[in-house]
């Protein structure tokens, strides 16, 4: 029986337990094994902590035959491909950022200073060009610690992903779901990376039951973006990509300054099979309009 190795956190064990489901549906039963991160014991802002420090052990467990399938949010994951390991993207839920604010309020009713709780700085970024007057606080934890700092009065609000509210059943908490073109979400949110060893045949035959070929080709287009820019998974670039029902891929990406002061964006469309061909035209054009200048700058 495969074994799925996952991080402790609930939302973590909730996402492998959808993947472990989604395999025992399809004849592949497996069960859960936890892996301790970085990231789980260091509650230092993630930036400073440094890209794969939830996603490092995970794939050092893979290598080690601990367990044969390693979960990760996508997003997470360091751009450059490596080779060692075989990689599908199963159903993507909805990629959008989310308010949970005291009282039910919206980002335009949060009163003016308003506290706001995020640690990402393409959030911080997207947040003081719509709300410059906002005060940002670095945030860390799950989501039940996230939140609590609304409910016991510490902050006004928080911003999080609104695919982890949903699948730990709590999206009915959200008091503002964003437009995702005018609060861009992060390259790959919402989408899930499940890994095996690309020398075991057996379980990429597994895995490959599970993959959704929409989800795969739109978190690969945003990522390609955050890689052509050189930038890791904690800068403020956002990216996002939709598939018509033509199969035409429309991709959205932007570069914002921290103190938004600045915002470059750029969009092209194509063919869903060109995705890496989008991102690259993308990233393009943001570097063509500066965007090294306003990443550096961050």
């Amino acid at each position: 029986m495969p074994i799925i190795g996952t991080r402790g956190s609930l939302l973590a064990t909730t996402q492998a337990g959808h993947v472990r489901d989604a395999l025992t549906s399809h004849g592949y039963p497996s069960e859960l094994r936890i892996v301790t991160t970085t990231g789980d014991v260091n509650l230092a802002p993630v930036e400073r902590i440094g890209v794969g420090v939830f996603t490092q052990a995970l794939r050092d467990s893979l290598l080690a035959g601990e367990c044969d399938i390693a979960v990760h949010s996508f997003k997470d994951l360091p751009t450059a491909v490596d080779e060692r390991f075989h990689l599908v993207v199963p159903h993507r839920e909805n990629a959008r950022d989310c308010l949970i604010a005291r009282n039910n309020l919206t980002l335009a009713e949060l009163p003016t200073g308003a506290m706001v709780g995020t640690g990402a700085p393409r959030r911080i970024a997207q947040l003081k060009t719509l709300r410059p007057d906002i005060r940002t606080v670095p945030l860390r934890g799950n989501i039940d610690t996230r939140m609590t700092k609304v409910h016991d009065g510490e902050l006004d609000a928080v911003v999080l992903a609104y695919a982890g509210l949903s699948r730990v059943h709590r999206a009915d908490e959200a008091t503002e779901v964003f437009d995702p073109l005018e609060f861009l979400p992060a390259p790959a949110q919402g989408a899930l990376a499940v890994e095996c060893r690309a020398d075991d045949a057996d379980t990429i035959a597994a895995i490959t039951t599970i993959a959704d070929s929409t989800a795969y080709a739109c978190a690969h287009a945003e990522r390609v973006v955050l890689a052509r820019l050189e930038a890791g998974c904690t800068a403020p670039v956002a990216a996002y990509a939709t598939v018509a029902a033509d199969n035409t891929m429309t991709l959205h990406a932007a570069v914002i300054a921290l103190d938004g002061s600045a915002a470059l964006r750029a969009t092209a469309a194509g063919p869903m099979d060109t995705f890496e061909n989008l991102g690259m035209t993308v990233a393009r054009k943001l570097l063509d309009d500066g965007a090294s200048s306003v990443l550096a700058a961050s």
